[in-house]
């Protein structure tokens, strides 16, 4: 059983694996292609990605990868919580420029898909959180991008102060969300 919920932006959904549960705890299938398939989402996930962060407010993001080796994320939180989000990237979207966030928790077992076209970033909430994420192409180095996690222009409502929040070098020097050439 999988339950899909939609966001403000249609092409971004929240995924809910039913779990089963009994004297042990519980059991849910995170990923099942021909159950996701019943509902539409149809991918091919080539790899995963682990991420621990030991502080609450740390941001990673905004990223994303651009063609040819643009990617599809599934996201789910294995311990902690963290607000995940998305940023429409796509030109010819009317949703551009918008964006949505979505509480992910090891509780809430709540996944967000986050097609191409979109850049990512979420915010721990909770110290020593871990995240993992399956993608739809490898890593590339040369197509690996950002954004500004802080961007005006977005005006995305991040659980922490700019001044406290916990960021990589990389992610202090994303350009603005406005210089973005038409990746998609």
């Amino acid at each position: 059983m999988l339950e899909v919920i939609p966001t403000a932006i249609p092409d971004v959904k929240v995924l809910l694996p039913k779990a089963f549960g009994d004297a042990r705890g519980t059991f849910s299938e995170t990923w099942n292609a021909a159950r996701f398939a019943e509902h539409g989402i149809k991918l091919n996930f080539v790899q995963d990605n682990q991420s621990w962060s030991a502080p609450a407010g740390t941001v990673r993001g905004l990223h994303f990868q651009s063609s040819p080796k643009a990617q599809d994320k599934l996201v789910r939180v294995l311990r902690g919580r963290i607000l995940d989000v998305a940023v429409d990237l796509r030109r010819a979207s009317p949703t551009y420029g918008q964006w949505v966030a979505e509480e992910l928790s090891a509780q809430n077992r709540r996944q967000l898909l986050v097609p191409i076209g979109f850049a990512h970033g979420f915010c721990t909430l909770e110290p020593d959180t871990e995240v993992l994420y399956k993608v739809t192409d490898f890593y590339s180095p040369a197509n690996d991008l950002g954004i500004a996690w802080d961007d005006p222009d977005l005006a995305i409502d991040w659980p922490v102060r700019k001044d406290q929040a916990v960021l990589s070098d990389k992610d202090t020097r994303q350009p603005a969300f406005k210089s973005l050439p038409a990746y998609f």
